[in-house]
């Protein structure tokens, strides 16, 4: 393992900022889940990270908001394999792609228009309900 996190080919999350908790893991798997600690629980403090300049840090934070508990850590948990190993490995790679999709900037969205046969296409079927409702109406006799 190097000594630090890839998130991007400029950020990097240095791995003392990482707090690793392994326990046991639940569910089926036999006598093998009674016995080992392999469920991983990865802790990582995006605020006080020395890994991101203070304008990254800052969309970091908005956008992992919700992902945050309120020391404003975020947690990752992998409990997907049988090895202590490869669940850490697995929780790095899920905090490295949420911290990448955190840093990404969404384009910005552009009007648009209806085109012309999606009215069209609207204003056909308002005259369609519009012939059934009249339809349905009883005439007046006199």
């Amino acid at each position: 393992m190097s000594d630090a996190l890839e998130v991007t080919d400029r950020i990097s999350i240095p791995r003392e900022e990482l707090s690793i908790r392994a326990s046991r893991s639940g569910g089926a798997g036999g006598q093998h889940v009674n016995t080992s600690s392999t469920r991983i629980e990865l802790l990582w403090n995006p605020a006080q990270s020395r890994a991101l300049p203070d304008e990254l840090r800052a969309r970091v934070l908005e956008r992992l908001r919700a992902r945050t508990n309120a020391e404003g850590f975020v947690r990752i948990v992998s409990s997907e394999h049988r090895s202590q190993l490869r669940n850490r490995q697995a929780a790095e790679e899920r905090l490295a792609k949420l911290v990448r999709g955190a840093l990404a900037i969404p384009r910005p969205r552009r009007k648009t228009a209806p085109t012309r046969a999606s009215k069209e296409a609207r204003l056909e079927s308002k005259k369609r309900r519009s012939e059934i409702k009249k339809r349905r109406a009883r005439e007046d006799f006199e």
